[in-house]
C-alpha cells in the first residue's frame, strides 16, 4: 500500500472543515452535555459507512471503519466539549451560547476528525486494518475519557495505537510537535477547608481566627516545591481561590482555598502531597486549628510512546516538511488523552495554530480565543496520514516476517 496524499486531499477539503468548524463555534456544549455536537459526528460517521455507537460515556460517539484486509484497529480521537466562558468576539461565527464558548479548539477537532474519518473513508479497501474514531465528551473537566472506557470503547476492538492532537496557539501556525516523552503534566484538584472558632472582631482572644491561620498556610505551601522538589524535576502547586469570612468585625470561623498540583513524575507528586499534609498538620495545630484536604485526580501525565511518536513524527514529516516538526517543552497544563495512553501506546501531537498577523494568538481559554483556520488541513492529513501509516508498516513488517519464516 502506497500512503495517500492526504494533505492534498484535505485541502480539497478546506471548505467543508470551516464551515464545520464554524457551526460547533456556534453551538457549544459543556462537558457532558454535547448532544449537538455528537449529533453531528454520529450522521456524518454513518453516513460515511462507519459503524456507529452514541451515548458511550454519556454522549460520546465510537465509530469503527472496517478495513479492506485484515489488522490491527488503529484508535484516533477528538474532544468535543467547551468551557463557561463569556466570548468576547466580533466573528461571524461567535458563540450563540451565553456563558459558553469554545475557547480551546475543540470545535477545530471536531472538525479535523471527521475530515481524517471521511478521507480514510475512501481508502477503506486499502486499509489492512481497522480505524476507530472517538468523538469524546469533558476533557476539560477531566472524567470523559474514563468515562468511554468504562463504557467500552477501547474493547472490541481493542486499539494497537492511538494519535490524538490539540490545536495549540502558543506555537505558529502549522509546527507540529511529535514527540517521545512526557508531554502534559498530570493534575490534581486540591480543596482545602481550614476551620478554627469565630467571634467577634474585637475579642480575638476568644477565637481561632481561621484567615491568620490561612496566611500562615499560604506562607508555607509556597516551600513545597522550592525546598522538597528536586531542581531538576518539575512541579506546581497554585492556590487558585481563597474564600472566608462574612462581615468586617467577624472573626472568619472557617476558609476554603482550591487550588491545583502539576506533576510528571509519580514519585514527585507524592512527595508534594505529602509535605502538603505534613505542613497543613503542624500549622493548623500549632494555631489551634484544623482541617480537611480532598485531593482528586483530574488526569496522569501524557507520556508518548516511542514507537508510536514515531509513527506520528514520520507522519508529521510528510504533511507539513521536517523543518515544521520540532520538539517544544513539555506542557504543565493536562490532558486526559493520557487515559487512553495508559493503556495503550499512544502519541499526542501538538499542531500550531496562532497567527500574531492576524491577530490570532489569544491563550487557550481566553474570552478572546480563536485560531487560524487554514491548519485544519494540516490536523485532518496528520491523524490520517498517523493512522495509515502505522497500519502500512505493521502490514510491511508481517509481510516481511512471514517472509522470512517461509523455507
Amino acid at each position: 500500500m502506497t500512503l495517500p496524499d492526504f494533505r492534498s486531499e484535505a485541502d480539497n477539503l478546506a471548505t467543508q472543515l470551516i464551515a464545520w468548524r464554524r457551526d460547533l463555534h456556534q453551538h457549544p456544549e459543556l462537558c457532558f452535555q454535547e448532544t449537538r455536537t455528537a449529533g453531528l459526528a454520529a450522521r456524518t460517521l454513518a453516513k460515511l459507512g462507519y459503524e456507529v455507537r452514541t451515548g458511550v460515556g454519556q454522549t460520546g460517539v465510537v465509530a469503527l471503519l472496517h478495513g479492506g484486509r485484515p489488522g490491527p484497529t488503529v484508535m484516533l480521537r477528538a474532544d468535543m466539549d467547551a468551557l463557561p466562558i463569556q466570548e468576547l468576539s466580533d466573528a461571524p461565527y461567535a458563540s450563540q451560547t451565553p456563558g459558553v464558548m469554545h475557547a480551546c479548539g475543540h470545535d477545530g477537532h471536531v472538525a479535523i476528525g471527521l475530515a481524517a474519518a471521511t478521507m480514510l473513508a475512501r481508502h477503506a479497501a486499502e486499509l489492512p486494518g481497522n480505524v476507530l474514531f472517538l468523538f469524546q465528551p469533558a476533557e476539560e473537566k477531566g472524567g470523559g475519557a474514563r468515562a468511554m472506557i468504562a463504557d467500552g470503547a477501547l474493547a472490541d476492538p481493542t486499539p494497537a495505537v492511538a494519535f490524538g492532537l490539540h490545536l495549540w496557539n502558543s506555537l505558529p501556525a502549522g509546527r507540529v510537535a511529535a514527540q517521545a516523552g512526557p508531554l502534559m503534566a498530570a493534575a490534581d484538584i486540591l480543596k482545602i477547608v481550614v476551620r478554627g472558632r469565630g467571634g467577634h472582631g474585637a475579642h480575638p482572644h476568644e477565637t481561632t481566627d481561621a484567615i491568620a491561620v490561612t496566611g500562615q498556610v499560604l506562607s508555607a505551601l509556597q516551600t513545597i516545591v522550592s525546598r522538597n522538589v528536586d531542581p531538576q524535576e518539575t512541579a506546581v502547586l497554585t492556590i487558585g481561590t481563597v474564600h472566608g469570612g462574612s462581615a468586617f468585625n467577624v472573626i472568619a470561623e472557617t476558609v476554603e482555598l482550591q487550588g491545583t498540583v502539576r506533576t510528571f513524575s509519580p514519585a514527585v507528586r507524592e512527595t508534594v502531597l505529602t509535605r502538603l499534609r505534613v505542613l497543613l498538620d503542624g500549622v493548623t495545630a500549632g494555631m489551634g486549628a484544623s482541617y480537611t484536604l480532598d485531593v482528586q485526580g483530574i488526569a496522569p501525565a501524557v507520556v508518548n510512546d516511542p514507537a508510536a511518536s514515531e509513527i506520528a513524527r514520520a507522519a508529521a514529516i510528510q504533511v507539513v516538511g521536517g523543518a515544521a516538526v520540532a520538539w517544544r517543552p513539555p506542557l504543565m497544563v493536562s490532558e486526559d488523552f493520557s487515559e487512553y495512553g495508559r493503556r495503550v501506546p499512544a502519541c499526542f501531537m501538538l499542531l500550531g495554530s496562532g497567527n500574531a498577523g492576524l491577530g490570532l494568538n489569544a491563550p487557550h481559554h481566553n474570552p478572546r480565543f480563536d485560531f487560524d483556520e487554514s491548519v485544519l488541513p494540516i490536523g485532518a492529513a496528520l491523524l490520517a496520514t498517523a493512522a495509515a501509516k502505522f497500519l502500512h508498516d505493521n502490514a510491511l513488517a508481517t509481510s516481511c516476517s512471514e517472509t522470512s519464516r517461509s523455507p
